[in-house]
C-alpha cells in the first residue's frame, strides 16, 4: 500500500491521482449497474374481467337474420400495465386463440374506452380508442410511454365487439380466448 509523505508534494499528487481513478471507476461501475438494471426492468400486464357470453336472440320467423353486431359493456376487460423507468415505452398487443373452436366469419374487435388511472405525471397512454380487429396474429392496441418514472396504469377499460353473426354460420358454440401482451 502506498502511503503519501506529507513532505513530498509529488507523492501526494500521485496518491490523489490514484484515488481519483479508483473513485471514478467505482462511480462508473455503479452507474453501469443502475443503467443495466433499468434496461432489464420488465414490462408487465395483468388482465381482469369475466367471460362474455354474447346474448344472441332466437330467430322465430323464416327469412330473418341476426342483428349481426353485439357489444359488451365498456369495461368488459380491465388491464393493468407498467413499463420500466426512464424514457421507455410499452406496446400492448392483442390476438385471439380458438378455445377450442372458432368460426373465421365471426369478427372480434376491441377498443380502449378510457385511460384507467395512474400516479405518473409525465406518462402517456395513446392509441386504441377506435375498434381494431382481433386476429390470430398480435396487433398493437395502444402504447404507454414513461419519461422519468415507472409508467403504470391500472383499470384500463376494454370493450369487445362481435360482428359477422349470421344464419349462414353453422349452429354451434364458438369460444375463443383474447390474449393481451406487452413488449417494447
Amino acid at each position: 500500500m502506498f502511503t503519501p509523505s506529507l513532505n513530498n508534494k509529488k507523492s501526494m499528487k500521485a496518491y490523489y491521482s490514484i484515488f481519483d481513478r479508483r473513485y471514478l471507476f467505482k462511480i462508473s461501475f455503479i452507474v453501469f449497474l443502475i443503467f443495466f438494471s433499468v434496461l432489464k426492468s420488465q414490462r408487465s400486464i395483468t388482465v381482469a374481467g369475466g367471460n362474455w357470453a354474447v346474448p344472441i336472440p332466437t330467430i322465430t320467423e323464416a327469412g330473418s337474420n341476426y342483428t349481426g353486431t353485439y357489444e359488451s359493456s365498456d369495461n368488459q376487460i380491465s388491464l393493468t400495465a407498467s413499463v420500466p423507468l426512464a424514457l421507455s415505452s410499452g406496446k400492448v398487443s392483442v390476438h385471439y386463440e380458438p378455445n377450442p373452436t372458432w368460426n373465421s366469419n365471426l369478427i372480434l374487435n376491441v377498443k380502449r374506452t378510457g385511460d384507467g388511472s395512474t400516479i405518473c405525471v409525465l406518462c402517456t397512454i395513446s392509441g386504441g380508442t377506435a375498434y381494431q380487429a382481433v386476429t390470430l396474429a398480435d396487433l398493437e392496441l395502444f402504447r404507454i410511454t414513461a419519461v422519468l418514472a415507472l409508467g403504470s396504469y391500472s383499470n384500463i377499460p376494454i370493450k369487445i365487439q362481435l360482428s359477422g353473426v349470421s344464419v349462414t354460420i353453422p349452429a354451434a358454440t364458438y369460444n375463443n380466448k383474447i390474449v393481451f401482451t406487452i413488449g417494447p
